[in-house]
């Protein structure tokens, strides 16, 4: 064998490389992040690597695999989740207010053989997924005003967008896992300030109102107190008329000459005769 070598280096090396190519052709190694399809003549025979729901990545599948040469041919799909972008679009809310509203919703192949028969690619799949997914944005948000948006029911608006989705993407093979809006935002010019001008007057109108009903509870606090105050007193004066009279003409000294300490307005100045009812609550009895 090896003088047949020595004396047909040629042929050799020829033999040599096509040994070579048929092994290179034969074999192939499965990533753990990919499904594989083998097609043979076009036509898909088996699945190799699939995706399984709880499964983790690796745990069988993945490795050396096999092929007849020339016959057959590995088609690669990626097994992880993927993201469609949706190109921005404008949507009219329900009050009347142009959106421009950019989002994207995440996916994963879970029918790779489906997938083959319908689309051969993801990127064929993204394609046909885009404009179907501004549709259903388009008409979910339609639908509802702008402050859903910025509310709690912005999560059912995203899970009504993710199941009509996954109504299509289901004949294609593939699973929508999420869809979330990355932003929403009024055009630029004078929608925008309107929108600022309306929730300006709305937050002052709020303001007020909410004044108004701190006013409206100050003042039955206030007439509580006094009704209160005014029991008090009536008490007061049946059980010791005397120590009520001395009472009441300390709060009249106190507004009248001491104030609150808070006014400006200088002390005031009062003659009067030593035999003044008023003076003999201070003199003692």
């Amino acid at each position: 064998m090896t003088d047949l070598i020595r004396r047909h280096p040629m042929i050799s090396g020829a033999f040599a490389l096509i040994v070579l190519f048929l092994v290179m052709s034969t074999f192939a190694i499965v990533p753990e992040t990919r499904q594989g399809i083998v097609v043979r003549f076009g036509k898909p025979v088996r699945i190799i690597n699939r995706y399984e729901a709880g499964h983790p990545f690796g745990s069988n599948g993945a490795g050396i695999a096999w092929r007849v040469p020339v016959a057959e041919s590995f088609v690669w799909l990626d097994k992880r989740v993927r993201d469609i972008d949706m190109e921005r679009q404008q949507v009219l809310s329900t009050d009347q207010l142009r959106l421009e509203v950019d989002a994207f919703a995440r996916y994963r192949v879970v029918d790779p053989l489906r997938m083959y028969i319908a689309a051969k690619t993801e990127d064929r799949v993204e394609n046909a997924l885009r404009p179907i997914l501004g549709s259903q944005l388009r008409n979910e948000l339609g639908k509802r005003p702008f402050a859903s948006l910025l509310s709690p029911e912005r999560e059912g608006v995203m899970e009504n967008i993710r199941d009509g989705l996954n109504r299509v993407a289901r004949q294609y093979g593939v699973e929508v896992i999420d869809v979330r809006i990355k932003k929403a935002d009024l055009p630029d010019g004078t929608p925008l300030q309107s929108a600022y001008n309306r929730m300006i007057t709305a937050r002052q109108q709020e303001a007020r109102s909410i004044r108004a009903e701190g006013g409206k509870r100050a003042q039955i606090i206030r007439a509580e107190a006094d009704a209160e105050a005014a029991k008090t007193y009536a008490a007061s004066f049946g059980r010791d008329p005397e120590f009520y009279d001395f009472y009441r003409a300390m709060q009249s000294y106190q507004t009248t000459f001491l104030g609150d300490g808070t006014s400006k307005v200088p002390p005031t100045t009062v003659i009067l005769s030593p035999d003044n009812a008023y003076l003999k609550e201070f003199s003692g009895r």
